[in-house]
């Protein structure tokens, strides 16, 4: 019988339901399954708030205490971090450490894609050294492509180390059709095109660009609304006021609907009510929100980042006046655009990571 491995997941966790914090609730479930114990130190924005999913972080101190009573007790760490936040830096760095010092080298998972704030070399040249430190000690590091793989090589990491699994799997796309609640629902029914968004009102994810955009859009297309998933929760308050401000100026108010969070289901369930996907970051590589609606045949338009898929529809990240075009382009000619999404091959990538954390 497979030895059944303890494992100890540092990460965001939903809710709400956002970037590798969703990997890692499939990751946790898929290890469960297969009789292994998988135990979640929560250090995303639900951190405080009991849960029977995760074990919660207080503070600084309080984090410092679990992962060394987990390392102990004899759980393998696994680290996820992205190159976006120097605390996020110290975190990770802090667990590897603390785990190499019971005498067991952790995993890393490094998340995202090319173009963030302090990765890669060159965009950071001062924060070299703790990039070193961070990919030095793990025994893996696990990255979304073949592509960050060849950047985290840059910093001296034998290639041999790292190994790039997609941060898309099939269960992502297994759901069941779910109502939206009453303002949702409500919503949907008033336009025959609804625009659906992820959308962190933080720097980089350029929520400016996109309300400019939709306010271009919206002078010639009265049949056209815009539902804004994670938008209300944690906002960095600059980004708020600028993009309240911006609503308030275009009087797009009826023509937004603003959600806090959805579940898998929902999400789903909305997405593919959608006429189209939009989706603004640049730091997030492919993006499982992006293959799961070309998986359910919704167009796609992003931010140019490099790394989309096949058949999505790109624009400049910063121009409004071209998300507008891109959107009335694909609207306009929404079957044709529809009948050529290329479907992407999604194989069982949970699988392969919980190969790397249980070997």
């Amino acid at each position: 019988m497979k030895a059944r491995r303890r494992i100890l997941q540092i990460t965001s966790y939903p809710p709400p339901r956002a970037g590798w914090g969703v990997r890692v609730q499939f990751l946790k479930r898929h290890l469960e399954e297969n009789g292994h114990q998988c135990v979640v130190l929560n250090i995303g924005r639900s951190r405080m708030i009991p849960s029977d999913e995760y074990e919660t972080v207080l503070g600084s101190w309080d984090y410092v205490r679990k992962v060394w009573r987990y390392a102990r007790a004899g759980f393998l760490t696994h680290v996820h971090v992205n190159g976006q936040s120097p605390k996020g830096f110290v975190l990770a760095i802090t667990a590897e450490l603390l785990n190499l010092l019971c005498g067991r080298r952790c995993i890393l998972t490094f998340h995202a894609g090319l173009d963030q704030a302090y990765f890669p070399r060159p965009r950071a040249p001062l924060l070299r050294p703790m990039f070193w430190v961070l990919f030095a000690v793990p025994r893996r590091i696990i990255c979304n492509s073949e592509a960050v793989k060849s950047k985290i090589v840059e910093y001296g990491v034998r290639p041999d180390r790292i190994v790039p699994i997609a941060a898309f799997s099939r269960q992502y796309l297994q759901f069941e059709r779910a109502t939206l609640g009453d303002e949702l629902e409500t919503f949907y029914a008033r336009f025959p095109d609804m625009l659906f968004c992820y959308l962190s009102l933080r720097e980089g994810f350029y929520a400016d660009v996109l309300i400019e955009g939709f306010a271009r859009l919206a002078e010639t297309h009265p049949d056209v609304g815009l539902v804004l998933c994670g938008a209300s929760g944690h906002r960095e308050q600059r980004v708020w006021d600028d993009f309240a401000g911006r609503i308030a100026r275009h009087h797009l108010d009826p023509r937004i609907c603003i959600v806090d969070d959805l579940d898998h289901d929902q999400f789903l369930t909305a997405l593919s009510r959608s006429a189209i996907y939009v989706r603004t970051p640049t730091s997030d590589g492919v993006s499982s929100s992006v293959l799961e609606a070309l998986s359910l045949g919704v167009p796609v338009v992003a931010a140019d980042n490099g790394t989309r898929p096949a058949s999505v529809i790109t624009y400049p990240a910063k121009d409004a006046v071209s998300l507008a075009e891109t959107i009335d382009r694909v609207l306009s000619s929404r079957a044709e655009f529809t009948a050529a999404i290329l479907r992407p091959v999604v194989p069982d990538t949970l699988s392969d990571e919980a190969r790397v954390l249980t070997a």
